[in-house]
């Protein structure tokens, strides 16, 4: 279904990766397609059911709404990885991409998809407005990946190095998955938009309110705190000793 009143666009496209996110998975995408339109979900070989939900979805929005069934969890970057090169093959040129789990803001796809229209070589990036309610322990964490993220790009202008609500030029974004066999998992956020940095493509952040939902309320995390911090040290590590290695290559002396 075309809705007239919702924005429907031939370039740019929102992509949501879903693990296991259970009955949360239809409340966020019919929240989404309120307000703009197509959407493709990545199913990235869950085993809960979850891609179930959304069939009613389908067949009330079957010009709107596309899935995708991967058959086995590969991780967030490879699920996303998966859709941007259909979508490329289908003639977008941009991709919005937003977690499955209700936290990013639908209301702001709005500003966020006019933002690239205009600076279509850009990357915009979300800026999360945290709400009290935020795992202290997750705020501070980010706040350390930032200043990695920082220090690896000279200050590029990346003010969130793990928010997921960004819109990617497509092109360029597959250009740098291509280069690297990293970013696949959770390390995905930090890893492309630092490599993206590299390659000259600007950042404009945008400020976004993010919610974080209570297990009553059916919210789901697939974070797991030493894991993906312990992939986020060696993920900066190897990222720092690139960067290291670009000054070589550009003539800084170490």
């Amino acid at each position: 279904m075309k809705n007239q009143s919702i924005p429907f666009s031939s370039t740019h496209l929102i992509l949501i990766p879903s693990y296991n996110t259970g009955a949360i998975l239809q409340k966020t995408v019919a929240e989404i397609l309120g307000y703009h339109q197509p959407v493709w979900v990545v199913i990235d070989g869950s085993d809960d059911g979850s891609e179930q939900t959304l069939i009613s979805l389908e067949k009330q929005y079957a010009d709107a709404l596309y899935i995708i069934h991967l058959p086995e969890n590969k991780g967030k970057g490879a699920a996303i990885l998966k859709g941007i090169e259909q979508a490329q093959l289908k003639g977008f040129t941009h991709v919005l991409t937003m977690d499955a789990d209700l936290q990013h803001s639908a209301e702001s796809i709005g500003e966020f998809i006019e933002k690239s229209q205009k600076n279509p070589e850009a990357m915009i990036l979300g800026n999360p407005i945290f709400e009290e309610s935020a795992p202290a322990l997750r705020v501070q964490g980010r706040r350390i990946s930032n200043a990695w993220v920082n220090l690896e790009t000279l200050n590029w202008g990346i003010e969130d190095s793990l928010f997921g609500m960004r819109v990617y030029p497509i092109e360029k974004l597959i250009a740098v998955m291509h280069t690297t066999k990293w970013a696949r998992g959770f390390d995905f956020e930090p890893e492309v938009v630092v490599n993206l940095a590299w390659t000259g493509v600007k950042a404009i952040n945008i400020n976004t309110p993010v919610r974080y939902l209570g297990i009553d309320e059916g919210g789901v995390s697939q974070f797991r705190y030493l894991r993906d911090n312990i992939l986020l040290i060696g993920m900066h590590t190897r990222l720092f000793l690139g960067f290291l290695n670009r000054l070589v290559r550009m003539g800084f002396g170490l």
